[in-house]
């Protein structure tokens, strides 16, 4: 019974373990974006801290493993239960201290979560286990214990509880482990009543977080956001957040705004009809991205339109915007318009395997932050957009600022160009993003500014239309490489030029 117990808690330890690991590294990425450099950095600091711990079991004597483990156990489930919620509330409302707090957590845990399996190895030899068997049969459960929680995190935990409550669960989780050991060792556990008791209390405050996490999450991401914040959810892609003050609101994606209602028109307006209204004739349009419909209200103005098909990977997205009265009311039901059909799947792999050919298309991907957005800005998914485009139809992408991050902007034209198709350059001022940048591309030559509009606008006419494709002196045309599958430069562009604006 108390060799099962061990092995027991050797699956939940490693589950937990882990769990701390993911819940920290996704935690920093949807706080600080750049999700690789976040997940690198927190991992290699755990996995180092993890070596401390293991070398400091050493010091533990004999006579005092058991109780170390226990002690051990239950300070893991506070600090990592609760972990998850102080540098949420840290960075809402202590934003400077932030990354200090973020490795010092990241450290703690990892030394004490080192020490784990080193303890466990001792109580399994003072019960006369034979190594071989001992080593293997606590390395196949740690293991096992990994794959478990890693399949879970992302499936189940991270959509379905959040990370606040899933950081709550696994000290709930821990500390559990060390009651489990204080029944089966009762006997030889000094001052077992007095531990099991503080395990309880532990246990206790970790389920009224649990509890409240809710609470605790929307009250830090109205200090993140600065306004009431009416829908928050956590999907397997991203974290949605939307806010309100008075007639504003605003669509968060991992931190980073995606729209104001107050100057979302200007945008879209200019996303949309530089295109749309030189293809009088336009009938299929395609939006990739955009799973907010306000592109696809646009698209829906133009008579002529007879399909639209809209891709966006997250169905919470889609739902969202189909479901929700004030957003409905902003993208003018665009959802649900008979001429419009949602796929929720991957954009690439929907290219690869539609067949379907558009005279209009348009990309409007989030920013290239990280390595997963900076591919659907690549050569080969230009090229793979562009088998899809009518020969004497236009595509347009959104293409980040001009202004602030050239070296991306322009890079992105290159892009577009070595994937064969010519390009036509344009921004617009949007006061939410400052000076936001387009490029229109096609495998025709040509291409005349409208000089009419023939859907109704509240920013665009004929004369600010043709004004969108003039740059100043201050921001002229960069020679930049274009962005490669293999070297994915763009993502290293856009981190570089958003750097130097921070500062």
């Amino acid at each position: 019974m108390r060799d099962r117990a061990l092995i027991l808690s050797v699956l939940i330890v490693a589950s937990c373990g882990l769990g701390y690991e993911l819940i920290t590294s996704a935690l920093a990425s949807y706080l600080l974006g750049d999700s690789i450099l976040q997940f690198s950095s927190v991992i290699g600091c755990y996995l180092f801290a993890m070596g401390i711990g293991s070398w400091l079991s050493r010091y533990v004597e004999d006579e005092d493993v058991l109780d170390r483990f226990i002690d051990i156990e239950m300070l893991i489930g506070l600090v990592g239960g609760v972990s998850a919620a102080v540098l949420f509330l840290v960075f809402a409302w202590l934003s400077a201290p932030f990354r200090a707090a973020l490795y010092i957590t990241v450290f703690v845990l990892g030394m004490m979560v080192g020490m784990e399996i080193p303890l466990v190895m001792r109580i399994f030899n003072q019960r006369r286990s034979e190594f071989r068997e001992l080593v293997s049969r606590v390395l196949t459960f740690d293991y096992l214990g990994a794959l478990v929680v890693s399949l879970v995190f992302p499936i189940l935990l991270a959509p379905r509880l959040g990370l606040l409550r899933t950081a709550f669960l696994f000290g709930i989780l821990n500390t559990g482990v060390a009651l489990w050991t204080i029944l089966a060792f009762r006997g030889e556990i000094r001052r077992a009543r007095y531990r099991g008791l503080r395990g309880v209390l532990v246990i206790g405050l970790l389920a009224l977080g649990l509890g409240y996490a809710g609470r605790m999450t929307t009250w830090a991401e109205n200090g993140i956001y600065g306004d009431r914040v009416i829908h928050a959810e956590t999907t397997p892609f991203q974290r949605l957040v939307v806010t309100r003050w008075k007639d504003d609101m605003r669509l968060y994606i991992n931190g980073n705004l995606q729209f104001s209602t107050r100057d979302e028109h200007r945008y879209h307006e200019a996303l949309v009809h530089p295109g749309l209204q030189a293809l009088p004739g336009a009938r299929r349009v395609l939006i990739l991205g955009g799973g907010d419909g306000l592109a696809a209200r646009e698209v829906l103005k133009s008579a002529t339109v007879q399909q639209v098909t809209l891709v966006d990977l997250d169905p919470a997205m889609t739902r969202l915007f189909s479901t929700s009265a004030p957003l409905r009311a902003l993208n003018r039901d665009a959802l649900h318009d008979r001429r419009i059909t949602v796929v929720n799947e991957d954009a690439g792999r929907w290219l690869e395997e539609s067949r379907d050919m558009f005279d209009f298309i348009i990309v409007d991907f989030p920013d290239p932050s990280n390595f997963g957005l900076g591919r659907l800005y690549s050569t080969p998914v230009f090229r793979l957009i562009g088998h899809h485009l009518a020969e004497r139809g236009y595509l347009v992408v959104q293409s980040t600022s001009p202004y602030f991050a050239p070296r991306s902007y322009w890079s992105i034209d290159a892009t577009l160009r070595e994937a064969g198709l010519h390009t036509w350059p344009y921004h617009c001022d949007v006061p939410s993003f400052g000076d936001w940048g387009f490029i229109l591309a096609g495998k025709r030559s040509d291409y005349q500014p409208p000089r009419r509009l023939s859907v109704p606008t509240r920013y665009l006419d004929p004369e600010a239309l043709a004004a969108l494709f003039r740059f100043p002196a201050d921001m002229p045309r960069l020679d930049m490489p274009p962005n490669r599958l293999n070297e994915q430069s763009l993502v290293r562009y856009f981190d570089e030029d958003w750097r130097r604006v921070v500062r």
